[in-house]
């Protein structure tokens, strides 16, 4: 009579503890898998087909503001550039009028580079776009991990566990039910974070590149095109940390159990994240951009 009694609140308890078990696994990386699946889409978008309304308020600041104090910038470098060539020339003993040709010219392309600086850097992330676009049409692969279809019949599985394997099952699928959004979110601030750091450099663009024509404040200039290139050269890193994530994703199941599946799928998300947030330095480090 008491073991029948015992075996009855075993039974229920078990039966609790399932339901909490699958409740916590319906849908625990859908929020990630929906966000690593934009990734592509959001990493090959433009700045200007990203958010129009901010890309003209960056353009309108940019053309309004930064663009005259580049033009004194401009003008103080473009003096300063004509004094250096002509006492260079042995303190004015050497003089030649051909330098006053070579500094029209690198006064016409300083202007140029000053006046169409944001064609510049959409040029610059054109290239990065198509690099993108190109990289996700090779990675096909599936990011988001079906449980069901990796483990089979899971209620089947449970049903054989005892309570205390189904008490630490919970708790360990509860702590990840917690976790999960929060990866999800870094996910989103490592992609809206890349695209508000290109907003900001579009921004100031004419400044560092009224510097170009100089030889001792070109440096700016420079480092400025080679932070450029490193934010494009980021997308594709990031493309390339999710095609490496989908397949250690697909990788997962096989004979494993629903503990290790559910540690693995974790193990691996948390690692993309550690990896998109380091895609920026491993970029600028290439591209020796500081």
């Amino acid at each position: 009579m008491i073991q029948g009694v015992l075996d009855s609140i075993v039974e229920w308890l078990k039966e609790i503890l399932i339901d909490c078990i699958m409740n916590n696994l319906t849908g625990m990386f859908d929020q990630i898998n929906t966000e690593i699946g934009e990734v592509a889409a959001n990493v090959g978008t433009t700045p200007a087909a990203w958010n129009a309304g901010v890309f003209s308020m960056i353009r309108t600041l940019s053309d309004n503001v930064v663009v005259p104090i580049a033009g004194m910038i401009l003008t103080f470098v473009l003096c300063y550039e004509l004094i250096t060539m002509i006492i260079d020339r042995n303190n004015l003993h050497d003089f030649e009028t051909f330098i006053f040709y070579k500094w029209i010219v690198k006064a016409f392309v300083a202007v140029m580079l000053v006046t169409h600086t944001f064609d510049i850097t959409m040029a610059i992330f054109d290239v990065a776009q198509h690099i993108v676009q190109q990289s996700a049409g090779i990675i096909s692969n599936s990011t988001s991990l079906d449980f069901a279809a990796v483990l089979g019949n899971v209620s089947t599985q449970l049903e054989a566990m005892e309570i205390g394997e189904l008490l630490g099952l919970m708790v360990e699928t509860m702590m990840l039910r917690v976790t999960a959004p929060i990866i999800s979110l870094c996910v989103m601030l490592v992609l809206v974070g890349r695209m508000m750091e290109i907003y900001i450099y579009c921004s100031v663009g004419a400044i560092p590149l009224a510097t170009m024509t100089n030889h001792e404040w070109g440096q700016m200039g420079q480092n400025y095109l080679r932070g450029l290139a490193a934010l494009g050269l980021q997308g594709f890193f990031i493309m390339i940390c999710v095609a490496i994530y989908s397949v250690l994703i697909g990788q997962i199941g096989s004979g494993a159990s629903l503990h290790l599946a559910i540690w693995q799928c974790l193990g691996y998300t948390v690692l993309l994240c550690f990896s998109l947030f380091k895609t920026g330095s491993v970029s600028k480090s290439i591209l020796n951009a500081h």
